[in-house]
């Protein structure tokens, strides 16, 4: 049985356990409290907090997730008190002097654990539960009285749960940790205006993610995904070699439902028909009850192992800080055998309504009812125009309160309101990147417009959502194409006298010819009236007059052009 304690004012969950102690300490505070500007600031204070743990033989690390940091040990019980009793005096007074090489190890690790999901991105947007889609932009500008004020607020004895697995608390164990208050998970945004909705990633896979009421039914439901996938698509169809879900709480009573399956460019479309295909038959309620009763059994098994209650200690404390309700192995054994097909279908219909799915490049799941993810911005912003130096049908328009870049179907809009954080180069390069996640990226280089409108986009913004970018180099900055030189305009010379020449006589001509015209005019009415005047010949010699007045005056016009 878990049993309930404290350990100097933190609520601690124990369960019995053999071997080597374990042991976790749970902070309610992960990446989705951040905001761009500041985001790795709590794995910054992660690795920080574990700097002076230095080298042991028992095995400790640490973790931030979405909702929560853990850090957590196996060892002897001299070790989980040497470990947290460290952790708690690095969190009380972070060792600064490692504070730039901390930033270069986590550059580091990011660079070398790949690439992040874009799910969350696409889901939530910039922001919140977004942000585990974007690099740790906030580590270069972050400062020692930032992370002083984020351990003061989140790092806390209230917001804060332990758990031991062993024989017992460990003696002298001390959680030297300062007062505050339990931190509520974030509510979440989004930018989906519906769903089911589909956007498109790389070539290699095909990724779903719904969001789901918590449930030991959404556990089975995800259960059954992974065996109707693994047979269709692996088993069937050998299509993927991959076909896994999971179930994974968010903390507010909701859990979000993943899947995977691989796909080698040559059969994308068959993976994502048949993994749509899945999706649809268990939506519409063609489930196999062998195939619910197979997880039932599964999970069933699971829980006889005779540590169960050691074993699920984590859960349980992240249950308690996020105020979830915490099943006892008996609770949730009831729970689970009485699971129906009714049930697992009505979780398939909610996972649907709520689906993202990722296609593989050059796919879309449009011709399944899925809606494209917005990838431009309903309105542009309402402010002055500029023309592209080199592209005549796109335009930036700057406001008071927006920005746009504006082509023929589309434009990115970002208010500076709902801008998460504006990324800044010295060369005056800007990148504005809205809460929901439309990207507005201008290259001052390559716009007809003033220099100083890069202010406005600055003083819009605000300093606080400002994210400073190294010099680039010279020559990756881009710039207008050369354009071909213009043909110089004559010297004072042949150029400018034969013009001259060619302005005089025809001037004189088209004027003798119009002096002729009313010549003729004057004297036909002095020898008979207007009857006596012949208006053929009068005619003939007004048009020989344009003829040769009309290129007096283009050339006339060509030169005050040129001044």
């Amino acid at each position: 049985m878990v049993e309930m304690i404290e350990v100097d004012g933190v609520p601690t969950l124990f369960a019995p356990s053999t071997g080597r102690t374990a042991a976790g300490l749970i902070f309610r505070v992960g990446q989705a409290d951040e905001t761009l500007p500041l985001h790795g600031i709590t794995h910054l204070v992660e690795h920080l907090a574990l700097h002076d743990s230095g080298l042991s033989d028992y095995h400790y690390n640490g973790e931030t997730a979405s909702v929560y940091t853990h850090f957590h040990l196996r060892g002897s019980e001299s070790d989980v008190v040497g470990y947290l009793g460290k952790v708690c005096d690095g969190l009380a007074d972070l060792p600064m002097h490692r504070l730039e090489t901390e930033k270069e190890i986590l550059r580091t690790e990011s660079r070398t654990r790949g690439g992040t999901s874009a799910l969350p991105l696409w889901r939530y947007g910039a922001q919140g539960y977004g942000l585990p889609s974007y690099p740790e932009w906030g580590l270069a500008r972050l400062r020692p009285e930032d992370l002083r004020w984020w351990v003061e607020n989140y790092f806390t004895r209230e917001n804060a749960v332990l758990w031991i697995a062993g024989d017992r608390v460990p003696d002298g164990l001390r959680l030297r940790l300062r007062p505050g208050v339990r931190r509520p998970v974030p509510k979440p945004t989004s930018a989906l205006p519906q769903t089911p909705a589909w956007y498109t990633g790389d070539d290699t896979s095909v990724v779903f993610s719904a969001v789901v009421r918590r449930s030991t039914a959404a556990s089975v439901y995800s259960g059954v995904l992974e065996r109707e996938l693994f047979r269709d698509l692996r088993q069937e169809g050998g299509y993927s070699y991959a076909a896994s879900t999971s179930c994974d709480p968010r903390g507010d009573g909701y859990a979000t439902v993943s899947a995977y399956a691989d796909a080698l460019p040559e059969k994308q479309d068959a993976v994502l028909g048949g993994f749509v295909d899945v999706l649809a038959r268990l939506r519409h309620g063609t489930i196999d009850p062998a195939g619910v009763t197979a997880v039932q059994n599964k999970s069933l098994e699971n829980l006889n192992h005779p540590e169960i209650e050691a074993a699920r200690l984590p859960g349980h404390a992240l249950n308690l800080l996020t105020g979830q309700r915490n099943l006892t192995v008996d609770e949730l054994r009831a729970e689970l055998s009485a699971v129906t097909v009714a049930q697992v279908h009505a979780v398939a219909v909610e996972a649907y309504d709520t689906a993202l799915l990722q296609t593989p490049c050059r796919t879309t799941a449009d011709w399944a009812g899925f809606a494209a993810a917005p990838t431009s911005s309903e309105c542009e912003a309402d402010g002055r125009r500029y023309a592209h130096r080199e592209d005549g049908e796109v335009a930036l328009v700057i406001g008071p309160d927006a920005a746009s870049i504006v082509r023929e179907h589309s434009c990115s809009t970002v208010h500076y309101a709902d801008c998460a954080a504006m990324m800044s180069w010295p060369d005056g390069a800007r990148r504005l990147i809205g809460n929901d996640g439309i990207v507005l990226h201008l290259e001052p280089a390559m716009w007809a417009m003033p220099y100083q409108e890069i202010g406005a986009l600055d003083a819009g913004v605000g300093p606080a959502r400002h994210l400073p970018q190294p010099a680039r180099d010279p020559a990756s900055i881009p710039r207008p194409a050369a354009a071909p030189p213009a043909a110089a305009p004559p010297a004072d010379g042949a150029g400018n006298v034969g013009e001259i020449i060619a302005i005089v006589l025809l001037g004189l001509v088209a004027a003798g010819l119009g002096l002729l015209t009313l010549l003729g005019v004057v004297v036909g009415i002095a020898s008979g009236g207007a009857e006596a005047l012949d208006w053929a010949f009068l005619g003939c010699m007004a048009v020989f007059t344009a003829m040769f007045a009309t290129p007096v005056v283009m050339l006339l016009r060509r030169r005050r052009r040129r001044r």
